[in-house]
């Protein structure tokens, strides 16, 4: 009876990997299902919950695919200013909350850093079971590199000096982000895919342009006071990495126009994923159970496509 039963186990374990595009007798396709979306350690910065420019539905899908030991939440989780000026709250921002937490319940480390826009969290600094609120913290790569990571906010003199002139210039932003929505659903009816006028604008505007290199200095010069070999930070939307007077400069980006992540390999490798969107016809379930990431991982793996996400990486 129990020879039946196993090989009968058997039939329908191939016939589900040969339906997903495995070959059972490679044991290469099975290593790649537990390895390929698995890092040691991801940044996320600027999810600006709370708005409507936050793109929630592109963070859980990512949420879903990818798993790693340690997540920095590099500030400006819950956009406080907006919230402030009217509340916007749909179940898909509770959803992302509520899979964070979930991941820590399931062992992620997490390492909440506030940002200028959720600084009320800096009340609250310490250990919360598997979460911890920092200031800043330094982080150890695999290959034994220290980096330096902070919101970035420390480092705006608009921010710090002139609140009342960062407040209206947050509602500029806000109509720009706003301006998005109708601009893609027009780009969508002619089959082109997303575009972001506010980052188009701040990319094109000289001011603006001078104002994020002066904010890559500054975080550098900063950071060499920590004895750091990179500084990993967020703040200002403009995702990317290189190399400043010797030093890794690594911004995380946003949730809000390029909906970004830092993630380092086991090996020490930090690779910058941007553009990350489900596929139109992509559902993501609101309402989870504890079985749900498997067959959400066997689909990660098996297109790894992430709505051709793009990568970065340094040497």
């Amino acid at each position: 009876m129990s020879i039946w039963l196993q090989r009968g186990y058997s039939r329908v374990k191939s016939r589900i990997f040969t339906l997903y595009g495995f070959d059972i007798t490679n044991p290469g396709d099975f290593i790649g299902i537990e390895s390929m979306n698995q890092y040691r350690t991801a940044w996320i910065s600027d999810l600006h919950l709370g708005t409507r420019g936050c793109n929630a539905e592109a963070l859980l899908y990512f949420l879903r695919d990818y798993d790693f030991e340690t997540l920095y939440l590099v500030g400006d989780l819950i956009d406080i200013w907006q919230l402030r000026r009217g509340i916007y709250w749909p179940q898909s921002h509770s959803d992302v909350i509520q899979k964070i937490l979930r991941k820590g319940r399931k062992g992620t480390r997490i390492i909440y850093i506030p940002g200028n826009h959720d600084e009320f969290v800096s009340g609250f600094f310490g250990a919360y079971g598997n979460i911890t609120v920092e200031k800043q913290a330094i982080h150890e790569t695999a290959d034994k590199r220290r980096m330096l990571v902070i919101h970035g906010h420390e480092l705006d003199t608009v921010v710090q000096n002139i609140k009342w002139l960062a407040h209206v210039g947050d509602i500029g932003y806000q109509i720009l982000l706003k301006l998005n929505r109708p601009v893609n659903f027009v780009r969508r009816i002619f089959g082109r895919g997303h575009w972001s006028l506010s980052a188009y604008v701040k990319k094109s505007v000289k001011n603006a342009v001078s104002f994020i290199g002066q904010f890559e200095e500054a975080i550098v010069r900063y950071s060499k006071d920590y004895a750091v070999q990179g500084v990993i930070c967020g703040h200002i939307h403009s995702p990317v990495i290189r190399e400043i007077e010797n030093v890794g400069y690594y911004n995380s980006g946003d949730w809000v126009e390029s909906c970004s992540v830092l993630l380092e390999d086991h090996h020490g490798k930090i690779s910058l994923l941007t553009n990350i969107h489900p596929p139109a016809d992509a559902k993501v379930e609101i309402a989870e159970t504890e079985d749900e990431d498997l067959p959400a991982l066997i689909n990660g793996a098996k297109s790894h496509s992430m709505a051709k996400a793009e990568t970065q990486t340094i040497a």
